[in-house]
């Protein structure tokens, strides 16, 4: 079933100039989506229409098969969550604090939270590992410890979509790892739905159940990373030639060097 649908959806920033055009799209229920492609090709546009932020020019975007249109802001804050690159905060707002912000678009109006709102606040702390920094300053984390604790704050929202823009934009290679294996894990442990947009293919390769490929505001290709990230679709899209090798079943993407590829052709010329 389809949680996730776009349906011939066209837009851009500017009037006249479309950033994604006659785009369709489906995202099934319980998927671990990875959306990748060149900069420019429509990917964080993809989030910002599914997240309800972009209106389609034309065409529709449906949750679980409801328009977008439809729904309020509020239904949608409940519904959808949202990952950004980067979430800095200029005030002193404790971590339990911040990912209780989650719960606000299931509070009327000055409400104060009940027990229902304290569980879901303890219980994505608790996914995220982030229970023993509760009492911190969000200020004082680190890069990674920041992230897993906006992440809780999504999950606090209980959305039935998460969506992620670059989440591991300017982590080191270990806090990478341990955001990219907290998010499978979530997606294992609980069946929520992920789009996760990633430059770092090998990632999208690792963990991506489904791969959109973009290329100039369509899906160049749509499938599991064996048939997304072939040597040709990735040249098509990137203008780069690749290795593909297979690594414990799963694929892994080493770009050609432009400088390497040189070097070979004058060492080759020098010896025939």
């Amino acid at each position: 079933m389809s949680l996730l649908q776009l349906d011939r959806v066209t837009v851009g920033y500017r009037p006249g100039t479309p950033v994604l055009q006659q785009v369709s799209l489906s995202v099934v229920a319980g998927a671990f989506a990875a959306l990748i492609g060149p900069n420019g090709s429509g990917k964080s546009t993809i989030l910002r229409v599914a997240a309800g932020v972009m209106a389609p020019w034309s065409g529709t975007v449906t949750l679980a098969g409801q328009d977008l249109n439809e729904c309020s802001r509020r239904d949608l804050a409940r519904r959808v969550a949202v990952v950004p690159q980067a979430a800095v905060s200029d005030f002193e707002f404790s971590v339990e604090e911040t990912v209780a912000m989650g719960r606000h678009p299931h509070l009327k109006r000055f409400q104060g939270m009940g027990d229902e709102d304290r569980l879901a606040v303890t219980q994505a702390l608790e996914l995220t590992s982030t229970t023993d920094l509760a009492s911190r300053s969000i200020r004082e984390l680190s890069g990674g410890e920041r992230q897993r604790v906006i992440i809780a704050r999504a999950l606090a929202q209980q959305p039935q979509l998460l969506l992620l823009d670059e989440p591991t934009n300017h982590l080191d290679i270990n806090h990478q790892v341990e955001i990219l294996d907290l998010l499978s894990e979530l997606h294992e442990e609980t069946g929520l739905t992920i789009v996760c947009v990633t430059h770092d293919l090998n990632a999208a390769a690792e963990f991506g159940e489904q791969l959109v490929l973009m290329e100039a505001g369509r899906p160049l290709a749509v499938g599991s990373a064996a048939q997304v990230l072939t040597e040709d679709l990735v040249r098509q899209a990137y203008g780069v030639d690749v290795w593909i090798e297979q690594i414990g079943g799963r694929a892994r993407i080493i770009p050609k060097s432009r400088r390497h590829t040189v070097e070979s052709t004058v060492t080759h010329r020098s010896q025939v």
